[in-house]
């Protein structure tokens, strides 16, 4: 096993145990169960690097005229948006629960993030329903591009506009809110969740290519799954009496 990611593995683990020797934080209703932004902002944030790179990544699909190796970062930059994101939504309504007593608040953040899955679920089944490889790539692509500044909308302008009011607490990092271990270990979190999101990223990549070459290797056989013929082949009408 690569000691890279043992070393990450032991790297969770010990931040882990450092989330739940921190001190309680200050300013929510129930401080101890606050422990769960040490999981829940890094999500988010990661979720943010992934919408950029999916974009990043379509651009280059258009420039491309939907080639398929370029369409697979994108793809998977997309995927890992939506984990992350999923995520973040899980442990959003965990952090609902124990702060505000209810799974689901109808708060600003909780609702504006619930419309950002809703469009990232679309850009998957924009995918689903076309079965050609270059028209699906080009339509997606066009679709995350054109899908990013409303996301952005939702997750930045929205929920902080003054006429929102909302029950997250909007000063918890930009006000400083976090200190001390609870902002070293959302850090420390950040970073390796990163890092593995990354390696996720990358073999979901070579999956792809893989699929894409067993694709192109059985369509060059025969039912006999022998290597079919080369050179130009041509359909050929048979009589009857042959």
């Amino acid at each position: 096993m690569n000691i890279g990611k043992i070393v990450v593995g032991l790297a969770v683990v010990g931040t882990t145990i450092w989330g739940f020797l921190a001190p309680p934080a200050q300013g929510f209703m129930h401080e101890d169960l606050a422990r769960i932004l040490f999981w829940h902002l890094p999500y988010a944030f990661i979720t943010v690097i992934f919408l950029f790179a999916g974009a990043w990544q379509s651009i280059k699909v258009l420039r491309s005229a939907g080639q398929p190796t370029v369409d697979f970062r994108a793809e998977a930059a997309n995927e890992l948006a939506m984990l992350f994101a999923l995520i973040t939504m899980v442990t959003g309504i965990l952090f609902s629960k124990a702060q505000w007593n209810a799974w689901w608040s109808w708060d600003p953040r909780q609702t504006s993030f619930l419309f950002v899955l809703l469009i990232l679920f679309a850009y998957f089944a924009l995918r689903a329903g076309i079965s050609d490889r270059v028209k699906r790539a080009v339509n997606s692509a066009a679709y995350c591009i054109a899908a990013l500044l409303p996301i952005l909308f939702l997750i930045f302008v929205l929920p902080r506009l003054p006429q929102v009011q909302s029950l997250h607490p909007s000063n918890t990092i930009a006000g400083g809110g976090l200190k001390g271990d609870y902002w070293y270990v959302v850090l420390a979190n950040f970073v390796l969740f990163t890092f593995i999101a990354h390696w996720l990223y990358t073999m979901r990549v070579k999956v792809s290519h893989l699929e894409w070459d067993r694709e192109n290797r059985d369509a060059r056989m025969d039912d006999g799954g022998h290597g079919a013929a080369t050179g130009v082949v041509r359909p050929l009408s048979l009589s009857d009496e042959n």
